[in-house]
């Protein structure tokens, strides 16, 4: 996941109650450059799309989002997520999920938080939410204490201060909802989400070359 990342640092949440309509989705976002995408449990029919996408969508590297509890987290790499993110910092779902290999990123906005996932021997985590909690400002707050951490700040994350967010060295990528509109989703127009998916990939590219 995070080679990946190195060619196009954004991940785009994928929420939806519509497998064909998920995996559409996510090859139209293939098709405009990223491959990494977030599957965030906020449907009933959420786990189906994950395991739908991860089974039929073999370009794409599949990870689930929005995971809260331990079952969850099983159910998700049982249903094939290849990474897990977390809205906040649950200690049994980073042991279990670093019991499987699988790499993990809880959710943290704050320094005690981040102290703490310091101390459970993560080293990437996610920055939720990033507008609310501080947005750039912050992240270089975090990073001139916490000189071994990177993060995936997500929430409040847009076309219009993506590269302000890729210019600070330690985020190893930036997750957002902006790339998967549902108004346009919903109508079939998946040219629309390769096109933000291509510009995000143009911006990230112009900050990180």
């Amino acid at each position: 996941m995070f080679v990946a990342l190195k060619k196009a640092p954004v991940v785009p949440l994928i929420h939806s109650d519509d497998t064909e309509l998920a995996k559409k989705t996510v090859q139209a976002l293939v098709d405009g450059g990223l491959r990494v995408v977030e599957v965030v449990l906020r449907t009933d029919a959420a786990m189906d799309c994950l395991e739908a996408i991860a089974k039929d969508c073999p370009d794409a590297i599949t990870g689930a989002g929005t995971v809260l509890s331990l079952d969850h987290a099983k159910e998700v790499i049982k249903r094939g997520a290849t990474f897990v993110v977390s809205p906040g910092l649950d200690e049994e779902v980073v042991k279990y999920c670093q019991s499987k290999n699988v790499p993990i990123l809880p959710g943290i906005m704050t320094a005690s938080e981040l102290q703490k996932a310091y101390n459970l021997g993560l080293r990437t985590v996610k920055f939720f939410p990033a507008g609310l909690a501080g947005g750039v400002p912050m992240l270089k707050a975090f990073t001139s204490v916490f000189r071994d951490m990177s993060f995936m700040p997500t929430g409040g994350v847009s076309a219009a201060n993506l590269a302000d967010y890729l210019a600070v060295p330690k985020v190893v990528a930036c997750g957002g909802s902006w790339l998967t509109p549902s108004a346009e989703i919903a109508v079939g127009n998946y040219a629309a989400v390769t096109k933000l998916a291509s510009e995000a990939v143009n911006i990230a590219r112009s900050v990180r070359g």
